[in-house]
C-alpha cells in the first residue's frame, strides 16, 4: 500500500541523515496462503528500528535477525519463512532483503507522484530460495524514469520479477468540523488515509484541531476546490446543518469520487436528494450512484468513534468492491487480494 511506503520514505530520509543504514524487507512470492501477500513491505534500521509489517507478526523477529548479514556485506539476499509448522500459517513467504539506498533523483520523483497522485510501480529481482546475490534488487518506475533501490543498474534475465502498481492514496474529504468529524479523521488517517478537512471559513478552525489530517481547507460551497476531488476520492458531507450540506453536494455535482457519503437519518437523505435533483435535474446517473445515505455499515455504532468505524467499513466496501458479509461465512480467502 502507498501509504505505507510513504512511511519507510519518511524513516528512511531521517535515518540517513543521521547516517543510520536501513534495509528493505519485500514479500515478493508466496507458497500457499498467509496474513498479508506479495508487496507489502517493511523497513529495518541498523541500530534495530522497523517501520511496518509483512504479517501479523510471526514473521518480523526471523527478518531483522537476517538483515544481519545484509548490514554487514551489503549484499541482497532472498530469505524464505515456512509458515506451515510455526504458530498456525499456511504458506512459505519468499522475502527479498536489499540495502535500502535509493538516490536523491528516486527519492524526490517519488513525492512528486505522491504529490500529483500518480500511481507508479516497483519490479523486484529475484530467484526463490535463499541465497545472496548482487543482483538481486528492487526498481521504482516513475513514468520513463527507472531507479534502483541499492544500486544495481541491470536486472538478470534468468531472474523471477515481482511487479506490483501502487495506486495513489485514498483521499477522504470531510466536510465538517464538529467532535464526530473529528473522530472520523483520526480514524481514517489511522488506516492510511489522505484525509482532507472541509469547514466554514466562520468555523475559525485550525490544523491542529484536526489530529491526523493532511491539510484544512476554510472553503464555502462556492470555492471548494473540487477539481482535486479525482477517483480515488471519498466525501462525507457531515456538516449539522442541512443547508450546508445542500450547497456542498451541489458543489459536488461535477465531481467523480468513487464514494460520497450522507449522515443523518433517511428523511434527512431524502430531503437531501430531493432538494438536490430540483436544483440539479440532470445530474448523472454515476454521480447519484456514488451518494450512501445514511452513511456507514449497520454494527450497532452508538459512539462517534463506532460511527467514524462504520462509515469507513462502507467506504472500504465500496472502494473495494465488496458486499457486506461474516468472515465466518466466506469460502475460500478471507481478506482483500490488495496488500
Amino acid at each position: 500500500m502507498i501509504h505505507e511506503l510513504k512511511r519507510i520514505f519518511q524513516i528512511h530520509e531521517t535515518s540517513a541523515k543521521a547516517s543510520i543504514k536501513s534495509v528493505l524487507a519485500t514479500v515478493v512470492a508466496l507458497d500457499g496462503s498467509s496474513y498479508r501477500k506479495p508487496g507489502v513491505r517493511m523497513l529495518i534500521l541498523e541500530n534495530g528500528y522497523t517501520v511496518g509489517a509483512v504479517s501479523g507478526g510471526c514473521v518480523e523477529k526471523e527478518i531483522v535477525r537476517q538483515t544481519a548479514s545484509v548490514f554487514s556485506s551489503g549484499l541482497p539476499k532472498i530469505m524464505t519463512y515456512d509458515g506451515r509448522y510455526r504458530l498456525g500459517c499456511e504458506g512459505i513467504l519468499y522475502i527479498l532483503l536489499e540495502p535500502f539506498d535509493p538516490e536523491t533523483a528516486a527519492i524526490q520523483s517519488f513525492w512528486e507522484n505522491v504529490k500529483g497522485r500518480v500511481a507508479m510501480t516497483i519490479e523486484s529481482f529475484y530467484a526463490k530460495q535463499d541465497s545472496v546475490n548482487l543482483n538481486y534488487g528492487s526498481f521504482f518506475v516513475f513514468g520513463k524514469d527507472r531507479f534502483s533501490v541499492h544500486g544495481v543498474e541491470k536486472e538478470e534475465p534468468a531472474f523471477s520479477v515481482f511487479r506490483q502498481t501502487l495506486d495513489p492514496c485514498f483521499q477522504l474529504y470531510i466536510v465538517g468540523a464538529e467532535h464526530d468529524a473529528v473522530q472520523l479523521c483520526s480514524l481514517a488517517a489511522n488506516i492510511g488515509m489522505e484525509v482532507i478537512m472541509v469547514a466554514d471559513p466562520r468555523e475559525e478552525k485550525s490544523i491542529e484541531n484536526f489530529p491526523g489530517a493532511e491539510k484544512l481547507m476554510a472553503a464555502t460551497p462556492d470555492d471548494f476546490p473540487t477539481e482535486q476531488i479525482d477517483e480515488y476520492s471519498a466525501v462525507v458531507l457531515m456538516n449539522h446543518s442541512y443547508v450546508k450540506d445542500l450547497h456542498y453536494l451541489i458543489s459536488l455535482r461535477d465531481t467523480n469520487p468513487f464514494y460520497i457519503g450522507l449522515l443523518g437519518p433517511f428523511k434527512r437523505r431524502e430531503d437531501l436528494l430531493n432538494a438536490f435533483l430540483e436544483k440539479c435535474p440532470d445530474t448523472a446517473d454515476a454521480f447519484l450512484e456514488s451518494l450512501h445515505g445514511p452513511a456507514g455499515l449497520d454494527i450497532g455504532a452508538v459512539t462517534p468513534q463506532e460511527i467514524g468505524i462504520a462509515i469507513l467499513a462502507e467506504i472500504l466496501m465500496v472502494a473495494r468492491k465488496r458486499v457486506p458479509l461474516k468472515l465466518r461465512d466466506k469460502l475460500g480467502s478471507i481478506h482483500s487480494d490488495s496488500t
